[in-house]
């Protein structure tokens, strides 16, 4: 059996080894510096600094044509109806001619009437002229046969003007279409009696169609700058390149917008005029963009910076960036930033670069 000595001599000995045990290397927790803060991030996505915008509107004519007659009358036909399709030179429509007809026989007459005063008085001119020379007639008998040749001369010119004029009504009792086109709509029809000038058919134009749209003015700008294009809602596969022809200088009292005329270039028989159409805007000649929240950027006196996440580490660094504008809520960064990277989006006035961070993703 051990002594008492002995076992005195045991103790000591694990007495000693766990005092070297506590002289060791100090505990993990105490060697390790303060814990990652957490961040909330966002992912810099670079974009257009200007987006595409698009406007609904509809398919119309460059030119609509109201036809109408020259001469008031009775109209005895109309050949037309509306969707018809006309070629230049087409009769539309038709009066009655029997009164433009009789006005063109009473010229005719005028005319004979004149004729035959005009060849009395030349003759009856010359007689005495040579009676004159001879002495058997007055000068004042001279002159006044010189007088009424010269009322014959002008009755003469009279008769034909007014028989010109008689054949030309009688021609205008045919109504006849300018160029071509599709009937759009009618005001008339047979058995009316209409003055001169009273619209018969409106005719729309093919050779030229427009998409007609209403902007706002915060659109405006736009319009006038960058180029467009035009999807039909029937065929949304293909598009058609255009131009703003007509933008009104003024906005509607209503609606507060700008009606504006875009031509399209190339336009085929598959855009029927009343289609939905849409008018995009493209902008050109802008560069891309990331969009921050305000509370990602600050300046301490030497720019506009942001803090960046490194992805591998997690530690931040400070980067500086330039501003292509702000809006109520984003800071338009236009340098010093790539896509795909960590930005710190708020609570920057508190860190500094160098400190290790774990990341949330902001919302």
């Amino acid at each position: 059996m051990p002594t008492v000595a002995t076992a005195l001599r045991l103790l000591t000995v694990v007495s000693a080894a766990a005092l070297l045990a506590g002289c060791g290397d100090p505990a993990p927790a105490e060697q390790a510096g303060p814990p990652p803060r957490p961040v909330q991030v966002v992912e810099v996505a670079l974009k257009p600094l200007e987006v595409d915008k698009t406007f609904v509107g509809v398919i119309r004519a460059r030119r609509e044509i109201d036809l109408s007659f020259r001469v008031g009358g009775k109209i005895s036909q109309r050949l037309v109806e509306v969707g018809d399709r006309v070629k230049a030179g087409e009769v539309i429509a038709k009066l009655d001619p029997e009164d433009l007809s009789l006005q063109l026989q009473s010229a005719e007459a005028e005319l004979a009437a004149a004729t035959a005063n005009f060849n009395q008085t030349t003759a009856e001119d010359g007689r005495y002229r040579t009676l004159t020379q001879r002495g058997f007639a007055s000068n004042a008998d001279l002159d006044r046969k010189a007088v009424a040749k010269e009322e014959a001369v002008g009755r003469l010119e009279r008769a034909k003007r007014a028989l010109d004029l008689a054949r030309n009504q009688l021609a205008y009792a045919d109504l006849i279409s300018d160029a071509e086109g599709v009937v759009v709509s009618t005001s008339a029809e047979p058995g009316q009696v209409l003055v001169s000038g009273q619209t018969v058919a409106r005719i729309a134009r093919l050779d030229e169609k427009e998409a007609a749209v209403a902007l706002p003015e915060t659109a405006l700008a736009s319009a006038r700058a960058d180029g467009a294009t035009v999807t039909l809602w029937a065929d949304p596969n293909r598009s058609y390149k255009a131009r703003l022809r007509e933008l009104s200088p003024q906005a509607d009292a209503t609606s507060r917008t700008y009606a504006a005329r875009f031509a399209l270039e190339n336009a085929d028989d598959r855009v029927a005029l009343g289609m939905t159409a849409t008018v995009t805007l493209h902008p050109a000649g802008h560069a891309d963009v990331a969009r921050l929240p305000l509370s990602a950027v600050f300046d301490r006196g030497t720019g506009p910076r942001v803090y960046v996440v490194d992805p591998k580490t997690r530690i931040l660094s400070v980067r500086t960036v330039e501003i292509a504008g702000y809006t109520a809520d984003t800071a338009l960064v236009s340098n010093g930033l790539s896509a795909g990277e960590s930005v710190v989006a708020m609570g920057v006035q508190t860190l500094e670069a160098g400190r290790s961070v774990r990341t949330v993703a902001a919302r």
